[in-house]
């Protein structure tokens, strides 16, 4: 699925809720190996960036977010994830808690509610948070 065109409404087999963000670098890579791993595996994989885990998609964060002291940033397994397939959706509300505009945005991402985003939340026959 091409994340500019994603469909809500179209079933996912594994969903990820990512609450963590740059202020917890070692929680934020984990998310990107699942997701890359299934995506690899040519499951339909969706992550929703929401509360913290929404400043990673700001432009230049991700860069400046290390999971393991010397080792890659966190844009590394963010892009890797992209490449296997893996969609990037940002919820709505938390870029304005965390004060980002959509200008802002490193990714090109679709913006949902949370109530536009329960049907594949919902319906994802995997879910996890982190």
């Amino acid at each position: 699925m091409n994340t500019l065109d994603f469909d809500e409404n179209e079933p996912v087999d594994f969903a990820i809720i990512m609450t963590s963000g740059s202020d917890t670098p070692k929680h934020c890579a984990a998310p990107f190996f699942f997701a890359a791993t299934a995506a690899a595996m040519d499951m339909n994989v969706v992550i929703f960036f929401t509360a913290q885990g929404t400043l990673l998609l700001k432009k230049g964060e991700a860069e400046t977010v290390f999971p393991k002291e010397g080792g890659d940033s966190l844009k590394h397994f963010m892009d890797q994830a992209l490449r296997n397939g893996v969609t990037f959706v940002g919820c709505k509300a938390s870029l304005d808690l965390n004060g980002i505009s959509e200008d802002e945005l490193g990714y090109d991402v679709p913006l949902l509610s949370v109530a536009q985003a329960m049907p594949f939340i919902g319906g994802a026959k995997k879910l996890v948070s982190f």
